[in-house]
C-alpha cells in the first residue's frame, strides 16, 4: 500500500517538473525566446572570476575615421564563458582620451557601471560628467557614447540583456596574444553591416 502511494507520489511529482519545464521553456517566457532552443538544464556553469579572468582580448586598431578605441578588454560571462544563455558582461580599461562611439543595441538593454576614472556620458541626446561609482542604463534602441576625459583608464563593466553583441566584439579583436592587425574602413563597415541586429553605429 505504502509502495503504491510512494510511486504515485513520484510519478505526481515527475509530470509536475516536467509541466514546469514546459512552460519556462515556451516561447516568450524567461529561458526562451523565439527560434532559440530551450538551454539544457545544465548548460550554464557557476563561475567565480577574479578581476584578470575571463576571455582576454585585444581591439584591433581601428580606423580614426569609425573609432578610436583600442583598449584591451575581458568578456567575462556570456554563452561562450559561462554558458549564460540570456545575458553577457564584460569589462574594459578606456584609455585616456579614447571612447565607445555613439552607437545603440536594437534587442538588448545595456549597463555600463564605472568602477575607475572620469569620462562624459551621452545618453538620449543629454550628457552627463561620471565618475567611479555611477552607473548608466542604456534601453534597446537609445543611443550612447562614452568617452575618457581624465588622465587615467576609465575602467567600466558593460552588462548586456541579451546575447550577440560579444560576436561584433570578437569580430573586430583577437585573443591576447595574437598580433592585433589594422581594420580598415571597409572591414569595419562590413563587420557592423554584419551585425546590425545587435549594434548600431551612428557612423557605419
Amino acid at each position: 500500500m505504502r509502495r503504491a502511494a510512494s510511486r504515485r507520489s513520484f510519478a505526481a511529482f515527475g509530470l509536475l517538473f516536467m509541466a514546469t519545464f514546459i512552460i519556462a521553456c515556451s516561447p516568450g517566457r524567461n529561458g526562451c525566446e523565439h527560434e532559440r532552443a530551450c538551454p539544457a538544464v545544465d548548460q550554464s556553469q557557476p563561475l567565480i572570476l577574479n578581476a584578470a579572468d575571463g576571455e582576454r582580448r585585444l581591439h584591433r586598431p581601428p580606423p580614426g575615421s569609425l573609432s578610436d578605441l583600442t583598449a584591451p578588454f575581458i568578456l567575462k560571462v556570456d554563452r561562450k564563458n559561462g554558458g549564460a544563455p540570456e545575458f553577457v558582461m564584460l569589462t574594459e580599461d578606456i584609455p585616456s582620451g579614447q571612447g565607445i562611439s555613439p552607437h545603440m543595441h536594437p534587442h538588448s538593454d545595456e549597463i555600463l557601471f564605472i568602477h575607475a576614472g572620469t569620462g562624459l556620458a551621452t545618453l538620449a541626446g543629454r550628457q552627463a560628467v561620471v565618475g567611479a561609482g555611477a552607473t548608466i542604463y542604456m534601453p534597446r534602441n537609445t543611443v550612447a557614447s562614452l568617452k575618457n576625459t581624465g588622465p587615467g583608464p576609465l575602467s567600466i563593466v558593460a552588462v548586456f540583456s541579451k546575447p550577440g553583441y560579444e560576436e561584433y566584439l570578437r569580430a573586430i579583436s583577437v585573443p591576447e596574444g595574437e598580433t592585433p592587425t589594422p581594420l580598415t574602413v571597409d572591414e569595419l563597415s562590413a563587420i557592423r553591416a554584419r551585425q546590425l541586429d545587435h549594434a548600431v553605429y551612428s557612423h557605419p
